[in-house]
């Protein structure tokens, strides 16, 4: 008899159309994008709300699941280059972030336009196709 591995609770902090930012037990934010196309207003609530979770919990870490992820725009790009980034990371304290990536193609080369320009901030990343690898990562980075 087989056991499937127990995964813990997740806390729903944050739903918009752009997608779901959940609370993990283990001390880190799950950021779970949607495949639907995105309003740039949107985003700017989900990672601002994705941003304030981590403020308040005191948190540095989070698992970015972009597998369904639609490609962001210039303007999205522009926005978390030049605002998110920047205004969220903290070079004395960094963020970790463990991405999964996104299926499919385009959505994938916008990330690594916005992850060159993440390397100037205070965000430390590794980019993930398997969720577990993200995952055992995360838990072992400070």
């Amino acid at each position: 008899m087989s056991h499937s591995p127990v995964h813990p609770p997740l806390r729903l902090y944050f739903e918009n159309s752009v997608g779901r930012l959940l609370e993990h037990p283990d001390g880190y934010l799950v950021v779970q994008y949607n495949a639907s196309k995105r309003k740039l207003e949107d985003l700017k609530t989900f990672l601002t709300q994705a941003s304030t979770l981590l403020r308040q919990r005191g948190w540095h870490k989070l698992l970015g699941d972009q597998r369904i992820m639609a490609a962001f725009t210039e303007a999205e790009r522009n926005w978390i280059t030049q605002n998110w980034l920047t205004n969220s990371a903290n070079p004395a304290h960094p963020y970790y972030g463990a991405i999964l990536l996104a299926h499919d193609v385009f959505a994938r080369l916008a990330m690594n336009l916005v992850m060159n320009e993440a390397r100037e901030s205070g965000l430390v990343y590794r980019l993930f196709e398997d969720e577990a690898a993200a995952v055992a990562w995360l838990l072992q980075v400070p």
